[in-house]
């Protein structure tokens, strides 16, 4: 996602608003559905519809919409979203790692079937209209509900202890150096009115590695992902430190992974408090500093923590790993944005971080922001990973005309995953050591 620099990549992004109680004291009247959101009529062509019917979801809207027809309050409203996006998000994990029935051709390294099938759902409930009285304040806490489940962000399970062995089906820790906790998010597809068919490989990333464990030099090490959307409001409205917030203190390492540039991976070094605009999944554009709770205090730069230098040393696999120190910023005493290869200057106002100005920046801004105000800045590592563009094969580049999958598709998807996998393993062996058991840090965000 580095749209002041490279306009083909961008990649990342966040969640909805919180849940939301409903009114106890002065009932609210009740709301008609509302219209389908942009990103859900995209839901009508041909594509979506080929890829869920290809990987067997095709039915998880319509399944979700019979469920809620059968619900007669608020309340066993909230139980059939919460269960019915949790268990999609499970499903799309399990496909992806290889468990139960493909049920469709579509190679089972894919992200696109939970994308538009969550969507599906969303809309299913977005213009659902019960027969008891659903507020609007009601059906948003709903629909933020749904948003959460579906994308493993109600779903995530660290190990209680060094040896920990519960969870979602991963390995138990080995040996007496325990169990290390990786915390890993990844982003929905994008740039979707260029190539409906578009797949995000940060998202496929994220499936597959959910609750997996990674043997390292230094130990086993459990994985624990969630997704995000390409949607500025749900950053706004503060998704990310929602879901990431509870996590922080009692994870060994975390990085937030997005689509970048044609080739290689970046470990970007430095993030900046600026949108640049470019439109989002909604199609909906901002260019502002990043919205964040308590401004006064907002710097306009973080940093990784990320071993980058044993990362960006070692051999994970097909594609070049850099690290990427470049940054746009307006100097102290200038007016114009000037490109820093080596990093901002004192006192500059930032205008892109090394991942750009798209919500693969922020996410990398907020998430390292937040370990920062919960005082993890010393002992924490974490940042930003850029994957590779992932590809269509040479013969397949026309959106018009092209098949939504190709060998070279997938292989190039399943090469980048490997390669986050790997990059994960450098990573936590490089990092300091064995801090998940301590208690965890106030809350200064």
């Amino acid at each position: 996602m580095t749209h002041i620099r490279v306009r083909i990549g961008v990649l990342g992004l966040a969640l909805v608003a919180g849940l939301a109680a409903p009114a106890t004291a002065t009932a609210a009247p009740p709301v008609t559905a509302s219209a389908p959101t942009v990103e859900e009529l995209r839901l009508d062509g041909d594509v979506p519809q080929e890829i869920l019917r290809r990987s067997g979801f095709a039915s998880a809207g319509p399944a979700f919409a019979r469920g809620l027809g059968r619900a007669d309050s608020y309340r066993e409203a909230r139980r059939i979203v919460a269960r019915e996006g949790s268990a999609l998000w499970r499903r799309a994990v399990d496909r992806v790692q290889g468990r139960g029935p493909a049920r469709g051709d579509l190679s089972r390294d894919d992200d696109r079937p939970l994308y538009w099938a969550r969507l599906g759902m969303t809309r299913e409930l977005r213009t659902w209209e019960p027969g008891f009285g659903l507020t609007g304040r009601q059906r948003a806490a709903l629909l933020g509900e749904l948003e959460r489940a579906s994308r493993g962000q109600s779903d995530i399970r660290l190990p209680h202890d060094r040896h920990g062995t519960g969870g979602k089906g991963g390995k138990g820790g080995k040996g007496g150096k325990g169990m290390k906790r990786v915390l890993l998010t990844g982003f929905d597809p994008f740039t979707l009115d260029r190539d409906i068919r578009i797949s995000n490989p940060s998202g496929a990333a994220a499936l597959a590695l959910d609750g997996t464990v990674i043997d390292t030099p230094d130990g086993p090490a459990r994985v624990e992902t969630a997704v995000f959307p390409v949607r500025w409001r749900d950053f706004s409205d503060g998704a990310v430190e929602r879901a990431l917030r509870p996590h922080l203190p009692r994870v060994d390492l975390f990085t937030t992974v997005s689509q970048g540039r044609v080739g290689r991976f970046d470990v970007e070094r430095t993030n900046g408090a600026w949108r640049g605009g470019f439109p989002d999944n909604e199609n909906v554009s901002r260019t502002e500093t990043v919205p964040v709770a308590e401004p006064a205090s907002q710097p306009q730069w973080t940093t990784t923590t990320l071993p980058y230098e044993a990362i960006t040393a070692a051999d994970t696999g097909r594609f070049p790993v850099y690290d990427n120190t470049s940054v746009t910023e307006i100097p102290a005493e200038g007016t114009e944005p000037v490109v820093r290869p080596d990093g901002p200057t004192p006192g500059s106002t930032a205008r892109a971080g090394g991942g750009g100005d798209y919500l693969s920046n922020e996410i990398a801004y907020r998430a390292t922001l937040l370990r920062d105000r919960l005082g993890l800045d010393a002992t924490l590592p974490g940042g930003h990973v850029h994957t590779p563009v992932l590809q269509f094969g040479a013969g397949n580049t026309d959106p018009a005309t092209g098949a939504v999958t190709d060998p070279a598709f997938v292989q190039n998807r399943l090469d980048i995953v490997t390669q986050v996998r790997a990059i994960v393993a450098v990573a936590v062996s490089a990092s300091v050591p064995d801090r998940s058991d301590r208690p965890g840090v106030p809350d200064r965000s």
